[in-house]
């Protein structure tokens, strides 16, 4: 099992998915590149080049062929690493955000409560230095059906993590990478078609809902749609009894 995490909080995320499935899998939580406790390098951040990223670790494990369970900007880097390596993903789940490219993905753009998709220039990371916790409590708030099942501890944990040197970089450069990502993942699904794996596309109720498997089947074959109740876009803190209970019910099944 290979669990990919999104922005605003790092592969600790998962930990009671991770607790659930390592029961009878091999669980492989690596962090993005330049998030978390990976290396902070100053390019690299489109998903092309992070699936390779995942290709690696894999590699170096002697793993060839997993399962993904990706939230967030996850689900943009393990859609990349499963277009370009289909034979090595056996099941795709894919939980509450877009994938750039794929689908409705300009109608996406409009949404208001995403402007930091293209929040830019040059002193951007001068705002955000010293007040990584102010800059995050937003999305953390903003995005969760109940902002208190967000609680204080992860949101220190995550902040602490944040303002690391060159984290806010990379977090930035993550989103400045959707342009290339969304003209890769176009040129991918012209070449290859669809995605033929069995596909969990999971919304939070209060967040992406059902929508996320209308999204998905534009860019899979076998795609089957599921809602994390009372929850927004943060899973696995506001419901994540739900959440395990989906992608375990998923992973069984087929």
């Amino acid at each position: 099992m290979v669990l990919l995490h999104g922005y605003g909080e790092t592969g600790d995320m998962w930990s009671p998915l991770a607790a659930e499935l390592m029961r009878d899998h091999q669980v492989i939580v690596p962090d993005l590149r330049g998030l978390g406790l990976s290396a902070k390098p100053k390019t690299g951040f489109d998903k092309k080049t992070q699936g390779g990223d995942v290709a690696g670790v894999l590699d170096a494990l002697r793993v060839t062929k997993a399962d993904l369970v990706t939230h967030d900007i996850g689900n943009m880097v393990g859609f990349a690493f499963a277009m370009e390596h289909p034979e090595r993903v056996r099941r795709f789940v894919l939980i509450d955000a877009p994938v750039p490219g794929v689908g409705p993905w300009e109608e996406v753009l409009k949404n208001p409560l995403l402007w930091h998709f293209r929040f830019g220039g040059p002193d951007m990371e001068r705002l955000v230095a010293g007040r990584e916790r102010i800059y995050l409590d937003r999305f953390w708030n903003e995005f969760s059906a109940d902002p208190q099942r967000f609680d204080e501890e992860s949101r220190r944990h995550y902040a602490r993590i944040y303002a690391l040197p060159g984290a806010m970089h990379s977090g930035f450069e993550q989103f400045h990478a959707f342009d290339q990502d969304a003209v890769d993942n176009r040129a991918w699904l012209a070449a290859k078609g669809k995605l033929k794996m069995p596909v969990l596309a999971l919304g939070g109720e209060k967040s992406f809902g059902d929508q996320m498997a209308v999204v998905m089947r534009s860019g899979a074959e076998n795609v089957t749609g599921g809602v994390v109740p009372a929850s927004g876009h943060w899973i696995m803190e506001e419901n994540p009894d739900a959440t395990v209970k989906l992608v375990r019910a998923f992973l069984d099944k087929q």
